[in-house]
């Protein structure tokens, strides 16, 4: 609904235009009628209208001052400029001011109803470019949202080996000095939308008190949520930190979570491949809160740091058994089990093995959220024979494996051969990876995986074979314009679909209809 604001000093020129619109426009509205500028400004700030109709002479403030005026504080607004004088410097001067309409009095129906419909299409055409405009920004952050989670996921399951800060600051396009974690846990466990309320305001709880500093948040797992902290220039990491936890904690009461916050904190390093170990070290800092009471964050220390290496040979093999369990591969879980007890089983204490498993525990457990699987309980580890205690890990661990295998198989088949459908039947609309995986209930994260594992290629590169193929088809047809064909395969701007379409053809749009069409004359 268009809502028209009316200025004129003549009371029944604004009756006469109003009652035009009024009896003539069904999806548009007049919100008011001023009698002079000074008035048309109030009215212009209360109702905020699509369309001012606007005299240009009237005592006091005029109706070019008016509108230069309201252009200040709203820059959307159309004006459609009234006059009796059909006098160039007043056109010149309401052009000056972006004003494209301008009809003399008296004025008829059809040339009020025209000026409208053309400012009318005008309006229509900014709004849909701002909602194209607000979708993709909206895509952008959805992409970078799940980009990050994914960087920090393979960084906790040990699978980022090769990236070096400087290739991570060139990315980002700022210089990166160090980075540590933090995990955000939560006790006890709250419900999912809880949970989902929480993410969102860590989120912007983090955003307000981190300045120099570039975060990551990963996916909330075991109610614990990690987040990475990559700093843009050299600070005193502990006072910063500090000031950073005791900022959320201070927020986090106020905000009415039926919880308690605690918060492990690791080291912080030069070397993008040791953030694993901060991920570690966040865990024992975690462990340490346990065992104290009233203090809801602690620092990794030495000692901590120490007792989160060892066992040194269990950190070294954990990432083999990760990879085991995410491919379904129960045999080789089972050699590199066994393998890992023979090199380390007589010489590791118990209560450092249960240390040790109990974190995989963790991180198997955030595997199997992100594939979507419910997997059975954590066991308990309590007993201090060793023999038990390696049986009732790989027990579990062979068990999950399994899950995973069998998910793999059939489940996942299923769902990646539903995605490519969907693809298919929706590959001209503005679809993304998030919405994709939403509607197979997977997290982007490992449909993204899983969809290139299974098919070859990335979800985006499917989507615009699918669509280069389409517009190959129609290209076909000559009756169909290029930019007809643009819109009708998913593509908003002509220009960058005749870069993709030449990228993956080596010919223009153009080009390929012309030998198109000269091969169907042969």
């Amino acid at each position: 609904m268009l809502k028209i604001l009316i200025v004129d000093d003549e009371m029944l020129e604004r009756k006469a235009v109003a009652k035009i619109l009024t009896a003539s426009l069904a999806d548009a509205e007049v919100v008011g009628e001023a009698q002079n500028g000074r008035k048309a400004i109030e009215m212009a700030a209360l109702h905020e209208p699509d369309i001012i109709f606007m005299d240009i002479k009237m005592p006091g403030i005029d109706g070019l001052q008016a509108v230069k005026a309201i252009k200040e504080t709203n820059e959307t607004v159309k004006f459609i400029m009234v006059s009796a004088y059909n006098t160039f410097e007043y056109a010149k001067e309401a052009m000056q001011q972006g004003v494209k309409e301008y009809i003399l009095k008296p004025s008829s129906p059809q040339d009020i109803l025209a000026a409208v419909e053309r400012v009318s299409a005008e309006i229509a055409a900014e709004r849909k470019q701002r909602q194209e405009q607000q979708s993709l920004r909206d895509n952008l952050d959805r992409a970078v949202s799940i980009a990050q989670k994914e960087w920090v996921s393979s960084l906790l399951l040990n699978q980022v080996q090769d990236i070096t800060f400087d290739e991570w600051g060139q990315l980002l396009g700022i210089e990166i000095t160090s980075g540590h974690i933090m995990l955000f846990a939560l006790e006890p466990a709250l419900p999912a939308e809880e949970r989902q309320r929480f993410c969102g305001w860590l989120k912007d709880a983090l955003g307000q008190l981190v300045k120099k500093q570039e975060i990551m948040m990963g996916p909330m797992s075991d109610m614990q949520v990690p987040v990475l902290f990559l700093d843009k220039e050299r600070t005193q990491f502990r006072a910063t930190a500090q000031a950073i936890v005791e900022g959320v904690l201070q927020q986090f009461r106020q905000a009415g979570f039926a919880a308690e916050l605690r918060i492990g904190i690791g080291q912080s390093y030069n070397q993008a491949h040791k953030l694993n170990q901060s991920y570690h070290e966040a865990a024992a800092a975690l462990k340490q809160l346990a065992k104290t009471t009233g203090q809801p964050y602690f620092f990794s220390g030495r000692q901590e740091a120490a007792e989160a290496q060892s066992p040194s040979a269990f950190l070294e093999v954990e990432k083999k058994l990760l990879d085991a369990v995410r491919q379904g591969d129960l045999n080789q879980l089972l050699l590199l089990f066994e393998a890992f007890v023979l090199q380390s089983g007589h010489s590791l204490e118990p209560a450092a093995v249960r240390e040790s498993f109990q974190e995989l525990f963790v991180l198997v457990s955030r595997m199997l959220h992100e594939f979507g699987i419910s997997g059975e309980r954590t066991p308990r580890l309590e007993t201090n024979d060793m023999a038990q205690l390696f049986e009732q890990c790989k027990t579990y661990l062979a068990s999950v494996t399994r899950q995973v295998q069998a998910w793999r198989n059939n489940h996942a088949k299923g769902l990646l051969h539903k995605a490519k459908e969907y693809i298919e039947k929706h590959y001209a609309d503005l679809i993304t990876l998030e919405a994709v995986a939403e509607y197979v209930d997977l997290s982007p994260y490992y449909f993204s995986k899983l969809f290139k594992d299974r098919f070859g290629m990335t979800f985006i590169d499917y989507v615009t074979e699918i669509r280069i193929q389409r517009a190959k088809e129609e290209i076909a047809d000559p009756q169909k314009s290029l930019k007809e064909i643009c819109f009708a395969v998913g593509y908003k701007d002509p220009n960058y679909f005749s870069r993709v379409f030449k990228k993956h053809t080596g010919l223009s749009p153009s080009q390929f209809r012309r030998a198109a069409l000269h091969e169907e004359t042969i």
